[in-house]
């Protein structure tokens, strides 16, 4: 492609901020702060921003950490050359905090703004700059991926309410991908209300605004407990070996 041509397709890409949620207690990980654990020799954060960095779509990363891993990781991008990294802020006390102090440091100019689990080690390039680029169509992309057990809601003495049709069910993942000024404006108003909301998407609905989805990775894993770390180990190991 012509220079000038790949500079005019270029410009016409809205830009975009990665947010980084590091903040967590990573209770279910006894304690120890799961993003700075080795993944086959990397730090798991750093596996995670490294997808960013790679991501054409993804034009500055801000990381919510807590305050006492700042000097860690921003040392980490330092080491391992995550560049877009322009700051690694003081996250909040929960997570819906932590990602709108996150948004309120991107630059004026970023357009659309990415949410991504620091715990997802195993994001690919190649996905968030899917879900960008369904985001810059319609406003409000998440990926997503079929659920494959069958799941129940239970009563308050353990019986099975109902039973969900599987077929209409997704687990969502992150990269979660939103208009700028939608994303800020439905963090702030979750916030303020105390919503219990589990992911950004859910501020978003709240709003009443429409979230789409786009296919995600069945790899695209959240590291949560010892068990999904063996898992991650095990995928990473592949993908090497698949090189």
């Amino acid at each position: 492609m012509l220079p000038f041509l790949k500079k005019a397709r270029e410009a016409r890409r809205p830009c975009c901020a990665a947010l980084v949620a590091a903040a967590g207690s990573s209770t279910r990980m006894g304690g120890v702060n799961k993003l700075l654990q080795p993944l086959e020799g990397v730090p798991v954060l750093v596996r995670t921003l490294a997808a960013l960095q790679v991501a054409g779509s993804v034009d500055e990363i801000i990381v919510a950490a807590r305050e006492e891993d700042i000097l860690e990781i921003s040392q980490l991008c330092k080491t391992y050359g995550i560049s877009k990294c322009t700051k690694v802020v003081r996250g909040g006390e929960n997570r819906v905090h932590s990602v709108l102090l996150a948004a309120l440091e991107a630059s004026p100019g970023m357009e659309l703004l990415a949410v991504q689990d620091g715990a997802r080690p195993l994001v690919t390039p190649e996905l968030i700059d899917r879900v960008v680029s369904a985001a810059a169509r319609c406003a409000a992309a998440v990926p997503a991926v079929e659920i494959k057990d069958t799941v129940k809601t239970v009563r308050e003495d353990g019986g099975v309410a109902e039973t969900l049709e599987r077929t209409r069910l997704r687990a969502a993942q992150t990269p979660q991908v939103f208009e700028a000024s939608l994303l800020k404006a439905a963090l702030q108003s979750a916030l303020e209300q105390g919503s219990p909301v589990t992911d950004d998407a859910s501020a978003v609905e709240r709003l009443g605004k429409v979230v789409f989805l786009v296919e995600g990775e069945e790899e695209n894993l959240k590291i949560t407990t010892p068990m999904d770390m063996i898992l991650a180990e095990a995928i990473v190991k592949a993908r090497e070996e698949g090189r």
